[in-house]
């Protein structure tokens, strides 16, 4: 801070100035009063006043320097899942291709490596609800419960707003919506702490044995899995066609009080003609890379791809079309093995990010 130094202009004290007055008597000074006023003037008048145009501050200009802070690394980049090479040379540090048919093994990087799961999570949310014989026309509504208070995102389904059980579910599925997906486990039997028991139960039915779910949303770094895992979680979820029919919705319409508010699927390929997909869900947080599942048919074959902890907002989508493209290109290939650089990675809690 610049420090400015104030100058007090200090006047003589009264007993001065009585001391400079020249002497007189009554009469004199009775006399002087008749035969003209006195003429007063403040001492405000006498000051000497600096002119503003004329006056100088000295100020000092301060450099503000931003840095940047690095961009923070997902758990599969901070385990080196990326430095592995691979024949298509793909972005995401975990890559698997299973036919659905004869379970052969088409591509694999790092399928086992355990890692954050980020919104694939609402995919054995959907899975649950889908069993669960709720009605799915039953009005639910949003709740301070379902805000997130872990990765602070944001949600056009404010506290007080109602939807079906069956519009949260495609929201949840289509959209990713947070708030609807939290709301459908708050909602389940016995609450979250009993929706988060049965998809980790459900899990082990399934013979997902590197899988652990926390929460219902995937906001959480917790909620892991492995891609082989993954691919079970999917073969399974195709089965079911609501599963099917929701997460393939390229858009889908609410009515929130008097508002329309209109939803998009967050997959791109849905809406590519180059693309037959029968399910699907993607999901991201800084923990997780960007990730995405789909069950697609291909070459004429039908597939299961799993594709976790891809660095860059597209490359997701990208890795997708280099393996379309590669299994249109060889249809009648053996199966191709990617080398991989761990064989497994348990990842460690970080902070939220």
């Amino acid at each position: 801070m610049v420090s400015l130094a104030v100058g007090l202009a200090v006047f003589g004290s009264a007993a001065d100035a009585k001391a400079r007055r020249p002497v007189t008597s009554t009469a004199q000074t009775s006399a002087s009063a008749k035969k003209a006023p006195v003429a007063r003037t403040s001492t405000r008048a006498k000051a000497s006043v600096t002119p503003r145009s004329t006056r100088t501050v000295a100020t000092q200009r301060r450099s503000v320097v931003r840095v940047a802070e690095p961009a923070r690394q997902s758990f599969g980049q901070l385990a080196g899942l990326h430095e592995a090479d691979d024949p298509l040379d793909l972005k995401s540090g975990v890559a698997f291709v299973l036919d659905q048919d004869t379970n052969e093994v088409l591509l694999n990087k790092n399928s086992k490596a355990v890692l954050p799961i980020a919104s694939i999570t609402k995919l054995m949310t959907g899975l649950l609800i889908s069993e669960s014989n709720q009605p799915m026309d039953e009005v639910l509504t949003i709740t301070e419960e379902d805000i997130d208070t872990e990765k602070g995102s944001s949600s056009r389904l404010r506290p007080g707003t109602q939807l079906t059980r069956g519009e949260m579910l495609h929201l949840a599925l289509m959209s990713s919506e947070n708030r609807a997906a939290n709301a459908l486990g708050r909602n389940y039997p016995g609450g979250l702490t009993a929706f988060v028991a049965a998809m980790n139960a459900k899990a082990k039915l399934l013979g997902m044995n590197d899988t652990r779910y926390v929460e219902p949303t995937g906001l959480s770094s917790q909620n892991q899995s492995s891609a082989r895992d993954l691919a079970m979680l999917v073969k399974t979820a195709h089965q079911v066609p609501l599963l099917r029919e929701l997460s393939t919705s390229p858009e889908y319409q609410v009515a929130v009080g008097n508002r329309q508010l209109q939803y998009h699927t967050t997959n791109r390929l849905v809406l590519n003609p180059s693309w037959d997909i029968g399910l699907q869900k993607t999901g991201y947080i800084t923990e997780a890379g960007q990730c995405l599942v789909m069950q697609a048919q291909l070459a004429g074959r039908k597939l299961i791809m799993v594709l976790l902890d891809s660095a860059g907002k597209y490359s997701r989508i990208g890795d997708a079309e280099r393996i379309r493209k590669w299994l249109i290109s060889s249809p009648s290939l053996p199966a191709a093995v990617a080398p991989t650089a761990a064989p497994a990675v348990v990842a460690h809690e970080a902070s939220a990010g």
